[in-house]
């Protein structure tokens, strides 16, 4: 049982960020992930839209924070 979540949170990020994968290790973690979310039956959606209209919603915003904070 994890007893301070916040703590270990930190330790998992620094984690990861110390950690360098190449695009090839990458890669074979995201087919792995998938391969395990099809055998678990999560994906691939009954409805590829599913979910669309909260995708664009952050795309705008998003959209909009970049042209904010670019100078000029």
């Amino acid at each position: 049982m994890i007893r301070n979540p916040e703590s270990f949170k930190k330790f998992e990020d620094d984690f990861h960020r110390s950690e360098k994968r190449s695009f090839d290790q990458s890669m074979m973690i995201f087919t792995a992930l998938w391969n395990e979310a099809v055998s678990l039956g999560v994906l691939p959606t009954e409805d590829p839209l599913e979910g669309i209209e909260v995708d664009i919603r952050i795309a705008k915003v998003l959209h909009s924070c970049s042209k904010k904070s670019s100078p000029g």
